[in-house]
């Protein structure tokens, strides 16, 4: 049953968004997808849900920048769970080329679920892998998922075109010609696409990295994006590897075939970049370009240290992604952005990160990436999307001098007593609306059992 709307009484702690002041014991009020009002003691229009916040503490929902669905289905397996990026692609490949229409189906599920009910609202996947003998069509699989959720999505349609036998990394099954990928990126953002700044379905192009696609499959994605006025994606310098074999297939570094290739602009956001120089940056900063820190996969490869601190100086919009779930291990987006926090001081100190710059990168920038133009703040007018914390727990006592702040600093559960996506409430007391729990992750596991059976079974 749908909400006409949804007044919060008396909220212990409310952010409005990163630059604003904190407000205590306040009201929000929701009127269908929007906020309608933000005060003391509002009154309660009929129809309206009733929640008691006198305990929780309310910020903007949380907007995941990167992430891989499918990997959920893959976590934590022992052969790759001390290896680098490429070993560790190598391997899973072998794992991922057997994904079917119901493991793209209930990873979707378990991810968005895992992000929702850690106070994410809005969320893209880059999914570029397409095996062959793949049946059905993976955004719709993937939008109906979403659906069922309540969540925003904005996800990728990515692509490979560079096989083993092409110098990539993925088997000859797992990759499609550039043809194929043009024509079903065109099919994607004609069928799905929606440009409204609230809307709940968008579409990306996303070429997955300088070596699994040619220039010719990255320069015409990026003129196909521009033709429709879609964002583009990809991951660039997540690890020393990647540069070196950027450098050998190409002659340069991925910075400049990304500019050779039209990849690169205030509609481009990039995975990871890591290892970018400070002519890069500065390159990145005057075009306008986007950069998604992943700091737990970051950590979990050992890939390195995103240099946030100086991006954010130079005026890069940064934003946050939990990453794929195979390489996090987790879609833990509250835990993300305490991740973010803390990394940046081990590379910056102290300082280097507060936490409502850490905020502002996992709302109002993220929002930005991912171009929903009323999203991330919350503002009358505005979408509703907001996420709720019990601050009162055991977890949090000694931290109410700063509710919201402690969300980052304390904790030892990120779930989120409530989480409302375009004024719904899509996590209720702490549980996923409209689905059992249990019994996606009892699927979910036969699922990833069956396709590590496969691998074993037939290589």
């Amino acid at each position: 049953m749908k909400e006409k709307g949804i007044l919060l009484k008396n909220i212990k702690a409310l952010m409005k968004s990163s630059d604003s002041d904190v407000l205590y014991d306040v009201d929000l009020l929701t009127e269908g997808q929007v906020v309608k009002k933000i005060g003391k003691n509002l009154a309660v229009p009929d129809g309206t849900r009733v929640i008691d916040a006198s305990k929780l503490a309310v910020v903007p929902g949380f907007v995941n920048t990167h992430h891989h669905f499918y990997q959920t289905l893959t976590r934590n397996i022992p052969a790759v769970q001390n290896a680098k990026l490429f070993d560790w692609l190598v391997y899973l490949y072998e794992v991922w080329k057997y994904i079917d229409e119901e493991a793209v189906y209930y990873s979707s599920l378990l991810a968005m679920s895992e992000l929702l009910k850690t106070g994410c609202t809005a969320t893209t996947d880059h999914h570029y892998l397409y095996p062959q003998k793949f049946t059905g069509d993976i955004m719709a699989t993937q939008f109906k998922a979403a659906d069922t959720l309540g969540i925003r999505f904005s996800p990728t349609r990515g692509s490979m075109s560079l096989s083993r036998k092409d110098g990539g990394l993925p088997p000859d099954s797992c990759v499609q010609s550039e043809n194929e990928i043009l024509e079903d990126s065109e099919r994607c953002i004609k069928k799905f696409h929606d440009d409204s700044p609230m809307a709940m379905h968008k579409i990306v192009l996303a070429p997955c990295s300088p070596f699994s696609v040619t220039k010719r499959c990255m320069l015409e994605s990026a003129r196909l994006a521009r033709k429709y006025g879609v964002r583009l994606h990809t991951h660039l310098c997540e690890t020393k590897d990647e540069e070196n074999t950027c450098l050998s297939m190409y002659g340069i570094r991925p910075v400049e075939l990304m500019q050779e290739c039209e990849f690169i602009g205030n509609d481009v956001f990039y995975a990871h970049g890591i290892w970018f120089n400070d002519a890069e940056l500065k390159i990145l900063a005057a075009t306008g370009s986007h950069i998604v820190h992943c700091p737990s996969s970051n950590m979990r490869l050992g890939s390195g240290i995103c240099r946030t601190r100086e991006m954010l100086d130079l005026g890069i919009n940064v934003g946050i992604g939990v990453d794929g779930s195979a390489s996090n291990d987790s879609s833990d987006m509250l835990g993300e952005m305490r991740n973010a926090l803390l990394l940046g001081r081990v590379k910056y100190g102290s300082t280097a990160l507060v936490a409502r710059e850490v905020f502002k990168m996992g709302t109002e920038n993220g929002a930005k990436i991912l171009n929903f133009g009323m999203v991330g703040r919350l503002e009358e007018g505005w979408a509703a999307d907001f996420a709720c914390f019990d601050v009162s727990t055991l977890a949090y006592a000694g931290s109410q001098s700063d509710p919201v702040a402690a969300l980052l600093f304390c904790g030892c559960d990120h779930t989120a007593q409530y989480t409302v996506v375009n004024g719904q409430v899509v996590v209720d007391n702490r549980r996923i609306a409209g689905i059992d729990e249990d019994k996606l992750a009892e699927t979910a596991n036969k699922i990833s059992t069956n396709l590590i059976r496969l691998r074993e079974l037939y290589g």
